[in-house]
Formats: C-alpha cells, structure tokens, sequence
C-alpha cells in the first residue's frame, strides 16, 4: 500500500535538505502551488530529480550582505540594475529554480515592468548568488536556463561560475565587473559587515571605490 504524505506534512530543520526523484514537471508545478510564495524553503528542479532546502540564519545573513555589496558598487559606477531576489525561474519539463538572490545589470533595462517571470518573455538573470550551495541539481538547473554568471560563498569564500557552451566553470574574475577583485573584496567585506555592521561596512565600501575611481583596482 502507498502512503501519500501532503508536502505541508514535511518539517525540514534548519539547514537540511530532502531529495524526491522522478517526479515530473506538472507534479513540480502542482508543489510550487501548494507551497505558496510565503515560506522559508527553497526548491530546485532538474529533469525529475527536485530538492527542497531550508537554509539556517546563518546561510541567510551573507547573501542578504553580498546582494548589499553589488548594489552599492553598481551606484557607485552608474550602471542600472533590478533585484529580483528569491524569484521562480522555469524552463517548463526541464528545470526550476530560486536563487538565494538574484540580479539583472547587463540586461536591466529589458525586465521594467515584469510583475511576473516567464523566460519566453525576459531573459534570465544576468547573476545569480547562492550561499552555501552544495546542490548539483541547483546548477544544472541554471545551466538549462542560461544564467550567465553564478557566485557561490561558502566558508568565507566566494567561488565565480562563468557559463561555457560545456557548462559552468570556475574563473578568479566576474565578468560583471571586470576591473575588482571579486573573490577577495566580497569575503573581506561580509566578515567586515558581520562584525561591525553592514551600515558602517557600506559607507567605508563607497569611501574606498570613490577614492579609488568607478571600477578601478582595489
């Protein structure tokens, strides 16, 4: 006898994650609905494989501080940008997936007036940022829907994934902003927004990038 469990039944603790294999893109659609926007959870899909993460305070805090860190470098240099947050990407029968954050910069302009995400219509994020990812589902997924760059910070590190024609691969620069070192300035400034606040973290951040120049070496 097969028991069915609702998917509210499921209580995930801080910082675990469940695995459901072969379940198809409407059963996918149909969970998307039960869960409702309002929760703590995230979901990633990939050709029937989906996981269900519920990430710890802890994970929570650094991706809030990096999404802070991009956007004041983004004002300091002048460029536009929209925050899409946690928002559902779909690639329908393929793959889904909510980044801990998300930003479009490079094609900013082509998502004003979006209410609603559907790929056949705008574009994918030009970045995506996740906090200690360790989910293959979770890049693959964006490797189906074209997210062009992905940062990952784990450990105090911030890992850039750069998408080739092969897949993602590792590089030591972020081609959304070239001219800074990304994987050093991003740790120095989460541990610094962590111990004295992100506030103050900030304010020295624009201090150091005016004196600098807009996107001058650091």
């Amino acid at each position: 006898m097969s028991v069915t469990i609702p998917i509210q039944a499921i209580e995930l603790a801080p910082g675990s994650q469940i695995a459901i294999h072969n379940m198809s893109w409407l059963d996918f659609e149909r969970l998307l609905e039960d869960l409702g926007e309002k929760r703590e959870t995230r979901v990633a899909y990939y050709l029937g494989t989906l996981e269900i993460m519920s990430p710890l305070a802890l994970h929570e805090r650094p991706h809030r501080i990096i999404a802070y860190i991009i956007t004041t470098i983004l004002e300091i240099q002048g460029r536009n940008w929209e925050d899409f947050g946690s928002t559902t990407f779909k690639r329908p029968d393929i793959a889904g997936v909510e980044p801990d954050t998300c930003f479009y910069i490079q094609n900013a302009n082509l998502v004003k007036g979006c209410t609603q995400m559907d790929l056949t219509v705008y574009p994918p994020c030009d970045l995506a940022v996740e906090s200690d990812l360790s989910s293959k589902t979770t890049l693959n997924a964006y490797t189906s829907l074209g997210v062009p760059e992905v940062w990952i910070y784990s450990n105090h590190q911030l890992t850039i994934y750069i998408l080739q024609a092969t897949g993602y691969v590792k590089s030591s620069l972020s081609p959304t902003f070239p001219n800074l070192p990304i994987t050093e300035l991003i740790p120095q400034m989460v541990q610094k927004a962590i111990n004295g606040g992100t506030s103050q973290m900030l304010r020295e951040l624009r201090t150091l990038l005016t004196k600098r120049g807009e996107g001058e070496n650091i």
